[in-house]
């Protein structure tokens, strides 16, 4: 039950209350959108911190989307001049996109407009006010979306997101505990229409299948909230077990297929999964998943497009690039480019930059660079890799030296007078190097 005492609602807001009395600048900010959940849960976290010496801050979200929503951020605001707490809010701008749903896009619009307020107030932790039917909730509508572990661990207790802890303290507390607290304070409430409304998926689950599920089998909430931890006990188990395998089959940004390969089919979706979030900067589609499982135990060169990048299979390797190409077709005009010093040259088109920084050797000289250029490469071009090396085939010294195939193709740096000077992925051909004891530069590309 919600604990009324103030040193229990202490011990309820935040599991390390006690080393609070040591300090006296500390505020911790709750998330509060009027209604009874949060209201209940600011009002415990005032009576709580003002003991402790706390500063809290009541941080609303105004979405826009309810006739009343003015009516709430006033009610909220009065509350808060009673408790002696903080209030911010802020009003979320824009409506939802084609295809995007209002939940989504709500949901998406107020953790963006909670960060940004906790970091003006100067909050480290942001309070939640889901409590178990809310994880119960949350595990259904992932369970009927056919989610993995990691859907099915629902929401934490607390994770650290945006430099912010997100804590939700009473995620193990039934909705009747903190209905009778707000009754044994009377606290005044919004009641949100969307809550019951029959479009939203919650609301649906919320009002027609819980109260059947609880009347069939009474305490589902807490079984549902218990196999939700569970759950989020085994993907931490297969996190840590991913990244291990990770650690071992990564090199350079890239994942070693030959080792791959041996693990078992579970593993091998494991540490995958784990290396596309690390690449993509977010969890992979269930379909690209799938498809490299199925095609990646292949050895010819191959490429799949991914959200913002391609994934690309070559010499047992499988790596990520941007997808847009960062290098001008072979019908572009050469770039001219005038090299006066040591610093950063960038190109004309976006395609990448040119870093000359100053060398003792290996390097060449600026009356090499005045007046340089930049080409496509059109075919037919000869490179020197070192001093006394027969110049070959741009094709087969990119071959000797592993350059990826896609990564071929970026513009070549040629002098005034014709020939080549620089290779993105190869260096300095050796016949413009200059000579030992010369004032000299060292050249790298770095593309966009």
């Amino acid at each position: 039950m919600v604990a009324s005492g103030t040193r229990k609602n202490a011990e309820l807001i935040h599991p390390e209350a006690h080393s609070a009395r040591r300090s006296i600048d500390v505020r911790v900010a709750v998330a509060v959108s009027g209604g009874r959940d949060s209201m209940a849960l600011l009002h415990c976290t005032a009576r709580a911190a003002a003991a402790l010496g706390i500063e809290v801050a009541a941080l609303h979200v105004h979405h826009g989307l309810q006739a009343d929503a003015d009516k709430w951020a006033r009610q909220v605001e009065q509350a808060c001049r009673r408790w002696s707490v903080r209030f911010s809010m802020r009003r979320l701008e824009g409506t939802p996109a084609p295809g995007d749903s209002v939940e989504a896009w709500a949901r998406r619009g107020r953790y963006l407009a909670l960060a940004a307020m906790a970091r003006e107030v100067g909050a480290g932790t942001v309070l939640l006010a889901h409590h178990q039917q809310d994880q119960a909730e949350t595990f259904l509508l992932q369970a009927l979306r056919g989610a993995g572990p990691a859907g099915l661990a629902a929401m934490p207790a607390t994770v650290e997101r945006d430099a912010i802890t997100w804590a939700r303290p009473w995620l193990g507390q039934p909705a009747e505990a903190v209905a009778a607290y707000a009754r044994r304070h009377r606290l005044r409430f919004a009641v949100d229409p969307s809550n019951a409304d029959p479009r939203f998926a919650r609301s649906r689950l919320r009002t027609q299948l819980l109260p059947t599920l609880r009347q069939a089998f009474p305490g589902a909430e807490a079984m549902l909230a218990e196999s939700a931890a569970r759950n989020a006990q085994a993907q931490a188990l297969l996190d840590e077990i991913g990244h291990a395998d990770l650690a071992a089959l990564a090199a350079d940004g890239a994942l070693r297929l030959a080792p791959w390969r041996v693990l078992s089919p579970a593993r091998q979706r494991n540490v995958l999964r784990l290396w596309l979030i690390r690449v993509l900067g977010r969890g992979a589609p269930q379909t690209l998943l799938e498809r490299l499982l199925h095609e990646l135990p292949g050895s010819a060169t191959a490429e799949w497009p991914a959200p913002g990048m391609t994934l690309r299979r070559y010499r047992g390797r499988l790596s990520a690039a941007p997808a847009r190409a960062a290098c001008p077709s072979a019908a572009a005009p050469p770039q001219p480019v005038r090299i006066v010093a040591a610093g950063m040259y960038p190109m004309r088109a976006q395609a990448g930059r040119l870093h000359v920084v100053a060398t003792q050797t290996g390097g060449v000289s600026l009356q090499v660079l005045h007046d340089a250029q930049w080409r496509a490469r059109s075919g037919g071009e000869r490179f020197q890799r070192a001093p006394g090396t027969p110049p070959r085939s741009l094709k087969k010294q990119f071959q000797a030296a592993g350059v990826d195939a896609w990564q071929r193709n970026a513009p070549l740096l040629f002098g005034a007078d014709g020939r080549l000077i620089f290779v993105p992925g190869l260096g300095i051909d050796a016949r413009m190097q200059a000579v030992a004891g010369a004032p000299q530069f060292a050249l790298s590309w770095e593309p966009d």
